[in-house]
């Protein structure tokens, strides 16, 4: 019969040893790690889906609002070539025109409105910018003209119109600027909001 004790291996963590208790996590602590990291993981995921969803739901708005500018900016050009050719005739050749030619200057003229009105329909909208002050983000200037009745940077003729898509610029209007009159007026300050905080 062996005498000798059971001995644990020399491996073995000893309980009574404060170093070796110290170098392994209780079983509780590892477990709150791995659950702290794996909720840090969802909320980052979950925040990355919405800032996908976010994007996503912008670019869609997008593609549908601007998607269109390349066709449209294509079509605004056919809309100048019906003007144009309209503004050609005068009202004295309207007036001598026979009464087949008159119909035709009065079907072009209602094909033209109507295409301004399918472009406005899917957003793209014509600039007036006569006697507005002078945009740069919306107008180009093509050339100055001296007026000294209407205040200096003002739209004094429009070359060719301008577009919008959305709210962005399509084509700027080509304008002639004004010069020489008297300065634009600024616009009005807004009056100051009324302080209550004496009143009892």
């Amino acid at each position: 019969m062996n005498d000798t004790p059971n001995r644990p291996p020399d491996d073995a963590p000893n309980p009574d040893n404060p170093a070796t208790a110290a170098s392994e996590p209780a079983p509780s602590t590892a477990l709150e790690r791995d659950l702290a990291d794996m909720k840090d993981r969802l909320l980052r995921t979950l925040a990355e889906m919405e800032n996908l969803r976010k994007r996503t739901e912008r670019e869609v708005t997008d593609a549908r609002i601007y998607g269109i500018s390349a066709f449209a900016r294509d079509i605004v050009t056919v809309a100048d070539n019906m003007h144009r050719a309209m503004a050609a005739l005068d009202d004295e050749l309207r007036a001598k025109a026979d009464a087949g030619v008159k119909a035709l200057l009065d079907g072009v003229e209602l094909t033209e409105r109507e295409l301004l009105n399918v472009l406005e329909k899917h957003g793209v909208k014509q600039l007036d910018p006569l006697g507005q002050k002078f945009d740069p983000n919306r107008h180009q200037a093509m050339y100055e003209v001296e007026d000294p009745s209407v205040p200096a940077g003002s739209v004094v003729q429009v070359v060719q119109s301008g577009y919008l898509i959305g709210d962005r610029v399509l084509r700027p209007a080509l304008v002639a600027v004004s010069k020489g009159g008297p300065k634009a007026a600024p616009a009005p300050a807004e009056p100051p909001a009324n302080d209550n905080s004496g009143i009892s």
